[in-house]
């Protein structure tokens, strides 16, 4: 039998019952937001160009480096997730501070690291600062009116996506002129200057949100599936979904979300409440966004970018012009079209927009499965995608992590939900990459007929969404 709920005074919608931010203190503040979630962004966008040189500075393969990715975002989706939902105890702005401050420490780790363990280690501490998108998102709720939460959600989340493609291209010249080593000095500097606009702009913490205190063996059950998934969508995508340790992961992974399941039975102040995950506001969510991305994402970072370069069936094309083609275009049209998605929101409902972008996310992955030989149209295809899915989607799904999260625990689906984003990405390009890698007309044929299904089954998802009593969205 467990405890009740812990009952808290806080808001049902963006900017209810507190002191609003307006005028110049809210520009301040979303330009301090910016910086802190670019603070995190910088080392994922950044970094890629680099990995050869690091390889070869620290007397190590590509394939040994390629770790210091997969390290990062895996504990981002663990930091997230419980960094964000401990800022219910502590306040947001504490909260904050010591997101910041970890990635600080992390960084200066990777800038000094002499050998790979200890690159490991700072990256690791650097992927936990994700939770600054989930403490941006929250803190732009509670401290701006409804009618700009959107459109400032939007900027943050056009942020998530890179700073269309420039980032990564600005990482490159780093690398090439100074050496890898200058990116994490840049991020560094990035990440004090964010401290240091936190203390002067973001509101002080009043009472906490949630009484008790946080629950760290849930975080942990929940962490330990996390990991176990983690590996089991990377080892069935390389060596086959039947695989004894492909197995032996997701077995692990279902028995640590048991524990997970019944130790949040049982505590006092759960991560989130098994009543919360079983209601129409948090598993449809979830569901929701890790279908997107395994559907979209595999899309256009995988499928299209392996196709593009793909001689004779393909469009053959080197990788940087695949990039400039369909890398860059939907970057740069997310950056706009994600505020006024936000913004838009809030006029016609974030449940309905998401909706109309799912319908036309899918619209434009079956077209390119269509005609996958047929350049331009796989061209306009994806900058579409730039609208409808790093546009419209991806902002209302983060939006709507915030607005249906339970009222005793504010911070538990949007840290849940940044972690779907990543479980979806990997997933989807696991699942498609046996028939990507056959290098056949039909194999990548199918492998976009799959992501359209995907997609499809993430519109089903969004249909099952559902408000709570009273609420407007």
């Amino acid at each position: 039998m467990h405890a009740p709920a812990p009952t808290a005074a806080i808001r049902t919608e963006p900017g209810a019952d507190i002191t609003l931010l307006r005028g110049g203190r809210a520009v301040a503040l979303v330009a301090t937001l910016i910086l802190c979630v670019l603070s995190y962004q910088l080392n994922a966008s950044m970094l890629t160009p680099a990995l050869p040189d690091m390889a070869k500075e620290l007397g190590i393969d590509v394939g040994a480096v390629s770790q210091v990715s997969s390290l990062f975002f895996l504990a981002g989706a663990i930091g997230g997730i419980v960094l964000s939902r401990w800022s219910d105890f502590t306040g947001r702005r504490r909260a904050l501070f010591i997101v910041l401050g970890i990635l600080a420490v992390g960084t200066l780790l990777c800038l000094f690291a002499p050998n790979l363990p200890v690159l490991l280690v700072g990256r690791a501490l650097q992927g936990a600062s994700s939770a600054a998108f989930q403490l941006a998102y929250i803190i732009l709720s509670e401290s701006l009116s409804a009618k700009v939460f959107g459109a400032t959600l939007g900027i943050i989340t056009a942020v998530n996506g890179g700073v269309g493609g420039v980032d990564g291209y600005i990482g490159g010249l780093l690398v090439e002129n100074f050496g890898y080593r200058s990116i994490f000095a840049v991020i560094l500097v990035v990440g004090a200057f964010a401290i240091a606009c936190v203390i002067f702009t973001v509101p002080k913490d009043g009472p906490v949100v949630t009484a008790g205190k946080m629950d760290w063996w849930g975080a942990a059950a929940l962490s330990v599936a996390l990991i176990c998934f983690t590996y089991f969508v990377s080892q069935g995508g390389s060596a086959g979904w039947l695989n004894p340790l492909t197995l032996t992961y997701l077995a692990a992974a279902i028995i640590a979300f048991i524990v997970f399941w019944f130790v949040e039975k049982r505590r006092h102040s759960p991560l989130i409440a098994t009543r919360h995950l079983g209601s129409r506001q948090v598993w449809p969510v979830i569901a929701t966004t890790v279908l997107t991305l395994s559907g979209v994402f595999a899309v256009i970072n995988f499928t299209v970018v392996i196709l593009s370069q793909t001689p004779k069936i393909g469009f053959g094309l080197d990788a940087a012009t695949a990039a400039a083609l369909f890398l860059v275009p939907p970057a740069m049209i997310g950056v706009v079209a994600a505020p006024l998605s936000g913004w838009l929101a809030g006029k016609v409902g974030w449940i309905r927009l998401l909706r109309v972008g799912l319908v036309l996310s899918l619209a434009a992955v079956a077209l390119i499965a269509v005609v996958p030989q047929n350049m331009a149209l796989v061209i306009a295809a994806i900058a579409v995608l730039g609208i409808t899915y790093n546009g419209l989607v991806l902002t209302t799904v983060n939006g709507l992590g915030v607005l249906l999260s339970p009222e005793d625990a504010p911070a538990a689906l949007p840290g849940l939900n940044g972690a779907a984003f990543g479980i979806g990405a990997g997933l989807g390009i696991g699942i498609v990459a046996p028939f990507v890698t056959q290098i056949t007309v039909g194999g990548f044929t199918t492998a976009l007929w799959i992501s359209a299904g995907i997609v499809g089954l993430a519109l089903v998802a969004s249909l099952l969404i559902a408000p709570r009593s009273g609420q407007r969205i």
